[in-house]
C-alpha cells in the first residue's frame, strides 16, 4: 500500500486472500487496501481473478483463507445480502436486469434491503406502508435525475439500448445507498461516446454521494483517466500496485498482457 493511501481512512481491506475452486487457485494470497473516497481500478488479463476477488468481497464466494474488512470489521464468510446491507453494492459483468419491469421498477427494486414488507403494513396500507413506499420512489427519483434517465423512466429495460441498461444496473446499485460500489467492467460492449458518457456518471455518482469505488474495466483510456491507483492481477496473483500509469506499464504487467520482450522478438 502506498504512503498516500496509508495516511487516510481505510475502507476496505483484504489480507492474504485466496480462493480455490477444485484443484485451480483462483486466488493467491492477495492484499489490497482501498482508502475513502478512492477508484481504484482492478486490471489484469482474462482469467487472472478479477471477478474472483470482488465476488470474495461481495460474499458470492467467500475467501477460504485470508481476511477481508469493511470499514474495520470482518465480512468474509457474510451472505451477499448481509454485505449489501453493510453498504457495498455491485454491478454485473453481464447485465443483470429484470426484463418485463420498467427502468423505474429495476431501480426501485435496488431498494430491496430497506424494504420491510409485512401483513400488517399491507393491511395499514394509507398510513403505514405508503409513506414507505414514497420515499422510497423519492429516493429512486433523485437517482434517476443523477443518471439523467429521465427520458427511461417508464421503458420496459429490454428495449433500450446497452449503454441506457448499464446506466440503468448503476442506478440500482446506487438506489441500496452505499459506501462502497463495485463496478464489473461497466463499459464493456460500449462504443467511444457510451464510455464517454458512463465516465461522467460515475465520477458524478462518486463526487454527489461520497462514494468509494473499485471498478474493474479492460479499457486502460478509462482506468487511467479515472482511476487513483491500479491493482493488476495475473494468474491469481497481485503482480503490480500503484498510480494508474505506473502501474499499467510495469515490466511485469507488460509481459502478461503481451508477453516478454524476448518471446516477441
Amino acid at each position: 500500500m502506498v504512503a498516500e493511501t496509508a495516511s487516510r481512512e481505510i475502507v476496505l481491506d483484504c489480507e492474504d486472500v485466496s480462493r480455490w475452486f477444485g484443484g485451480l487457485q483462483a486466488l493467491k494470497d492477495v492484499s489490497v487496501s482501498i482508502a475513502k473516497g478512492e477508484i481504484l481500478g482492478l486490471v489484469g488479463p482474462n482469467g487472472s481473478g478479477k471477478t474472483t476477488l470482488v465476488n470474495t468481497i461481495t460474499g458470492f464466494y467467500p475467501p477460504q483463507q485470508g481476511t477481508i474488512r469493511f470499514e474495520g470489521q470482518q465480512i468474509n464468510g457474510l451472505k451477499p445480502h448481509l454485505v449489501a446491507t453493510r453498504g457495498i453494492a455491485r454491478t454485473f459483468q453481464n447485465v443483470a436486469l429484470f426484463k418485463g419491469m420498467s427502468v423505474l421498477d429495476n431501480i426501485l427494486m435496488g431498494r430491496h434491503i430497506y424494504m420491510r414488507p409485512s401483513p400488517l403494513a399491507s393491511l395499514f396500507y394509507w398510513w403505514w406502508a405508503q409513506k414507505e413506499e414514497i420515499a422510497h420512489r423519492r429516493k429512486v427519483e433523485e437517482i434517476i435525475d443523477l443518471l439523467q434517465l429521465e427520458s427511461a423512466r417508464d421503458e420496459p429495460v429490454e428495449v433500450i439500448p446497452l449503454g441506457l441498461q448499464k446506466r440503468v444496473e448503476l442506478a440500482r446499485a446506487l438506489a441500496a445507498e452505499p459506501r462502497f460500489l463495485v463496478l464489473d467492467e461497466p463499459m464493456a460492449g460500449m462504443n467511444q461516446e457510451e464510455k464517454e458518457y458512463m465516465v461522467r456518471f460515475i465520477l458524478d455518482a462518486q463526487e454527489a454521494l461520497g462514494l468509494t469505488v473499485l471498478l474493474i474495466e479492460h479499457h486502460m483510456d478509462v482506468v487511467t483517466a479515472i482511476c487513483d491507483r491500479v491493482l493488476v492481477l495475473n494468474n491469481g496473483q497481485k503482480i503490480a500496485e500503484g498510480p494508474a500509469r505506473e502501474a499499467i506499464n510495469d515490466p511485469a504487467v507488460v509481459a502478461a498482457y503481451i508477453g516478454k520482450t524476448s518471446d516477441a522478438a
